[in-house]
């Protein structure tokens, strides 16, 4: 995380784009802090940084996450990964499947079958496999549980802006013809 680059997203040598907003940007910020003041471990970043063009939080990764802190309870819509233990597959999908959200889920390992079944039993809007969560306009993307409202991107997200209407004409000659 640390040697990710922070800078100008149409710069080819940056890693990690600005936030949006401000408030977005501070809201990352007071979720990182809570979750440390609960009891995880900063390994890399977690804080703003200021250069004047942009709205930039540096790469964050806390370790040792707790239930009731915001990075278990919450989606941070931030540069930040939060690390949680298990001591069984079946735990971390019981993990997994225990918050409200479910934008996305990404499952990693060298057993790719293993790592099928154990997405599989993720309630998530998407699953990758050794891959980030990423949105790609040749697939639908869209969340499950309290993630979203329905999909983006190709045919099923297009669909999700029109409202679709019935037709139906009886060409039937009989049924014309009046009392």
């Amino acid at each position: 995380m640390s040697a990710l680059t922070v800078g100008d997203p149409e710069d080819p040598a940056t890693d990690i784009g600005p936030m949006a907003r401000p408030d977005l940007r501070h809201l990352v910020a007071g979720q990182v802090a809570e979750t440390l003041r609960a009891g995880a471990d900063l390994i890399a970043g977690g804080n703003s940084v200021s250069d004047g063009t942009g709205w930039f939080f540096q790469p964050t990764l806390i370790a040792d996450v707790r239930p009731g802190s915001p990075a278990y309870e919450e989606e941070i819509f931030g540069p930040v990964a939060a690390v949680l233990t298990f001591a069984s597959d079946a735990e971390a999908v019981r993990i997994a499947n225990a918050t409200r959200f479910g934008l996305g889920s990404s499952v990693w390992g060298a057993d790719l079958d293993r790592a099928s079944h154990i997405g599989r039993q993720v309630v998530s809007g998407a699953c990758f496999i050794n891959a980030p969560v990423a949105s790609d306009v040749r697939i639908p993307f869209g969340g499950a549980k309290r993630s979203g409202f329905g999909r983006e991107l190709a045919d099923a997200g297009i669909r999700e802006f029109v409202n679709a209407r019935t037709w139906w004409v009886n060409d039937d000659a009989s049924a014309r013809k009046g009392p």
